[in-house]
């Protein structure tokens, strides 16, 4: 049998609360190794886990908090208001996939640079990450986001 939507919400709401101790216990994590390690490859990774743990515990905040508080929408309008705005930063972001993309070629040309072409992999994967969140949000403007 489904489930009602409350008791999904409900069980959405609990997740949440499990997962941002998991991310807190995360961002503890990283800053012990921090603490303990001077090695600044091992600090500049633990602090971007850090970064993004700490931004997943923001954003299951909100989800939490939109199932919980005042609902949240956001129409193909809200969106358009600012579509123009949106569409040049979708510019830059397709630069930085290009340079990391170039930068990442560049440096597999030589063995020596494996921590750099490491760097550059996760630069390049987080700009794509960039881009396919503004590729969604573009498919809400559009008013076809495939979700409820």
């Amino acid at each position: 049998m489904a489930k009602k939507i409350k008791e999904v919400q409900e069980d959405l709401v609990a997740n949440m609360e499990v997962w941002k101790k998991v991310e807190n216990a995360s961002i503890a994590s990283t800053g012990r190794v921090i603490e303990k390690t001077e090695n600044p490859i091992v600090r500049l990774v633990m602090e971007i886990i850090q970064r993004d743990s700490q931004m997943h515990y923001r954003v299951q905040e909100f989800i939490a908090e939109s199932l919980t508080g005042k609902a949240i929408s956001l129409t193909p309008d809200e969106v358009g208001s600012v579509w123009e705005m949106i569409e040049e930063h979708i510019k830059i972001e397709k630069k930085t996939q290009e340079l990391a993309q170039q930068s990442l070629d560049a440096s597999k040309k030589s063995k020596g640079m494996l921590v750099q072409s490491y760097l550059l992999e996760y630069l390049l994967e987080d700009e794509k990450k960039h881009a396919l969140l503004l590729e969604r949000l573009q498919n809400i403007q559009r008013g076809m986001y495939p979700y409820g």
